[in-house]
């Protein structure tokens, strides 16, 4: 992976959720220094055993931060430079790196170079930066129709063929970079043409070789656009939805599809895995048997790709989104002011993290790691996680009965609540009804 640690594993925050930030920028009439909120989180994140933060918007946005005002400018729900400058210093000092959030596809309708090509016309300097289509002549009075991110009024699309837009963002991804962040998130990276990355990224990376770059993207070629674009790698939607599908149907035969698709892309890339983020269902509230949390936290850290955690899944946190107005606030709330105000039942969870977690620091291999299916049925699967001459076995049930395996292998338990039985060189495991393990 580009610039980042075998074992990176990130923690994933909504800003300006996490500190109880007002709806709108507008409402904040001065500069709210909370950065602090969330750098009291980061013994936390380090206990838990993340190697960074995966921060959501921090630019000076109108409402929810994807719809970005200025990318220069701390927004001010948040603090200012120097409250950001802090924050970095603060997690560099506990080992901890720290990913930005870029939203390059398209601003806020408040964004005053929007604002600006408006007013002046279709000859103004910054009319290119976006795809206008003016009023006919004579109607000078009435503003140009233009091109949206997926029909969203207040979101305006950049015109990516134009060079300024892309020595804008180079800019933008430089100057953060060189304050002290170590990667970008690109926000929508699906919705831009690839030529645009090409653009961009290779200036980037000239000045920040070591920089973490990956983009969101939900469907498509993966790899290819991978390739195309120039990205350290792409979010891995089609996992994420089989883990959570596959379990909550009993048909792992979903998940073994899914890993296979997996293991392919590895051989070109390492996607950005995750069983949460900010735009989908907690994972806790996705699955309708609770037991299965850690199946899914299980398949995550002993498959191949850079994971994610998202803030609040390690303390089995619930909130469903919902397609409306206001619909992602239950799964972007407000965190205590520290992690001792947390309930006291979310910690058993944040403690099996720790423990899968750092089963998996330890293992740094399995960063490319692929899957081999040893065994599958619709409730219950074991499959062997491998690279190069590094292994481990992963069982999987679902089922509400016990469930036996017979491994050619002289194995030991590392994790779960299976039972081990050591036959000669054989390995005989049994699985209890809705459980889990894994072994080396």
């Amino acid at each position: 992976m580009s610039g980042a640690p075998e074992q990176a594993i990130w923690w994933h925050v909504y800003p300006l959720g996490f500190v109880g930030a007002e709806q709108e920028g507008r409402a904040c009439s001065g500069v709210a220094h909370r950065f602090g909120r969330l750098a009291a989180w980061l013994d936390y994140a380090a206990d838990l055993g993340v190697s960074g933060l995966l921060l959501g918007p921090i630019f000076a946005s109108a409402t929810h931060g994807y719809d970005t005002i200025d990318h220069f400018q701390i927004d001010r729900r948040l603090g200012d430079e120097a409250d950001f400058e802090a924050f970095i210093s603060a997690a560099q000092q506990r080992g901890l790196r720290v990913i930005l959030d870029g939203v390059f596809n398209h601003v806020g309708r408040d964004c005053p170079i929007f604002q600006r090509a408006v007013a002046g016309g279709p000859g103004s300097r910054e009319a290119s930066w976006f795809r206008l289509t003016w009023p006919p002549d004579g109607a000078a009075d009435r503003e140009p129709d233009y091109a949206t991110f997926e029909g969203h009024r207040q979101l305006v699309a950049l015109n990516h063929d134009e060079p300024a837009v892309a020595e804008y963002v180079t800019g933008v991804m430089n100057y953060w970079l060189e304050r002290g962040a170590d990667g970008w998130r690109l926000d929508a990276a699906y919705a831009v043409p690839r030529p645009f990355w090409r653009r961009v990224l290779p200036q980037v990376r000239a000045r920040h070789p070591d920089a973490y770059i990956f983009g969101e993207v939900i469907h498509g070629d993966y790899a290819g656009i991978v390739r195309d674009a120039g990205m350290s790698a792409v979010t891995q939607y089609e996992l994420w939805k089989a883990i959570w599908s596959a379990l909550n149907d009993r048909n792992l035969f979903e998940l073994a599809w899914a890993l296979n698709r997996h293991a392919a892309m590895l051989e070109a890339f390492v996607p950005q895995t995750f069983v949460g983020n900010h735009d989908v269902t907690r994972i806790a509230s996705q699955l309708r048997d609770e037991r299965h949390l850690a199946h899914a936290l299980v398949v995550l850290m002993t498959c191949g790709g850079t994971p994610s955690i998202y803030a609040g899944d390690e303390q089995a946190f619930r909130g469903i989104k919902e397609h409306r107005a206001g619909g992602d606030d239950a799964v972007r709330p407000a965190f205590p002011a520290t992690p001792a105000h947390l309930a006291p039942f979310g910690w058993p969870v944040y403690r099996l993290h720790q423990d899968v977690i750092g089963l998996r620091r330890s293992n740094p291999w399995l960063h490319r790691a692929k899957t081999r299916i040893t065994a599958l049925r619709n409730t219950d699967m074991l499959f062997e996680a491998f690279h190069e001459e590094s292994r481990l076995w992963v069982a999987l049930s679902v089922s509400d009965a016990p469930v036996t395996h017979a491994i050619d292998a002289r194995l030991d338990k590392l994790a779960g609540n299976l039972a081990v039985d050591r036959k000669g060189a054989m390995t005989e495991i049994t699985v209890p009804a809705h459980g889990w393990g894994i072994l080396a």
